[in-house]
């Protein structure tokens, strides 16, 4: 019996899995022919198979949509992912890298590397992104705990937030006293997948590599975790190291992207919520084997639209990815903290 609902349950899921690699595989196309120079679709194919119609149209593919296109994906990925990751492992569905702090550690860290330090690299950097998400991670985690009641979600999203406002004070402070680092901050923190080539994701992306792994090995520990502390334990599941596991995949997602495209919020707050709707359509339920890739495959999605939305609606120029999908997420996270109910506070 048992095997026979597994085994409905794959082919569901695996036709679940179509509909966002639809979606991307369409946004990825229209990511590589819309810009302040538009090209048609036909000429983009050319262009990939090597029989571009001009130089500039080559020129303009590969050494800036491509590369632009496949940040968004890595960095996209990482951050659904993550957001996914912290939603299970805190049992909190307001959590996100953005709003429990961890991109805005790894800002910080970044901006004070940049600005104090003098480094300039992404190389050089990245250590203190990861140091940064981790630190923060963790006193969100302890400030959320303080009181009688614990740590309950809604006061986890509060610290979160306190601590986000604090930590992009002392990140403008630091910007606003060195040019070099603020010449850097003033773009980096509206978030966007623009002027980044292909050796900055090849540097980063082994770090989002392995985190990924981490992340998906994780599944199906996650799926015990969400019976309660006890069940699991009793199954057997050694639940401190799960948590650390999830920790560093968290810390690795979370730096890696925001090193690279900047403090992107509420990515990792709304996808997760939407691929549960999906899953739960599809009936494969609350199972992160789906859950986890659902979200990867759904969160650069959301990223590469606001960011094709963003060249679109501002030609020539642009408005950065990060602010579009800040208007999108501000009133969901919203909407998701009253449903919460303040009364638990």
């Amino acid at each position: 019996m048992g095997s026979t609902v597994i085994g409905a349950r794959r082919p569901r899921g695996m036709l679940l899995m179509v509909l966002p690699a639809t979606a991307l595989v369409t946004l990825c196309a229209l990511s590589l022919a819309f810009g302040a120079l538009s090209v048609p679709l036909d000429q983009v194919w050319d262009t990939l198979v090597g029989h571009a119609p001009s130089t500039r149209i080559e020129n303009v593919v590969w050494s800036v949509r491509v590369p632009r296109t496949a940040l968004g994906l890595a960095a996209g990925a990482a951050l659904g992912l993550s957001g996914a990751l912290m939603q299970a492992l805190t049992r909190n569905p307001l959590a996100d890298p953005g709003v429990l702090g961890v991109s805005a550690g790894a800002a910080f860290a970044i901006v004070f590397s940049v600005g104090v330090l003098g480094l300039g690299s992404v190389y050089g950097y990245i250590w203190f992104a990861f140091a940064g998400a981790m630190a923060s991670s963790v006193l969100v985690y302890l400030l959320g705990g303080l009181g009688r009641s614990g740590t309950t979600p809604v006061k986890l999203a509060l610290a979160g937030v306190a601590v986000t406002s604090l930590l992009f004070s002392l990140t403008s402070a630091i910007a606003l006293t060195d040019p070099d680092a603020l010449n850097r901050y003033r773009f980096w923190s509206a978030g966007s997948l623009a002027n980044q080539n292909e050796e900055v994701l090849v540097r980063v992306l082994p770090f989002l590599a392995v985190g990924a792994v981490l992340a998906l090995a994780c599944a199906p520990a996650l799926n015990s975790m969400a019976l309660g502390d006890d069940v699991a334990a009793s199954l057997g599941l050694r639940l401190g190291l799960t948590r650390i596991q999830g920790v560093l995949a968290v810390t690795l997602l979370t730096g890696g992207a925001v090193a690279v495209i900047g403090p992107v919020v509420f990515v990792g707050l709304v996808v997760p919520h939407i691929a549960r709707v999906l899953a739960q359509y599809a009936g494969v339920g609350p199972d992160h084997r789906w859950l986890l890739p659902l979200s990867a495959a759904l969160a650069p999605c959301l990223l590469l639209a606001a960011d094709i939305v963003g060249r679109l609606l501002a030609r020539p120029t642009e408005i950065q990815a990060g602010i579009l999908v800040a208007f999108i997420g501000g009133p969901f996270f919203i909407a998701m903290v009253r449903r919460r109910r303040l009364a638990e506070l």
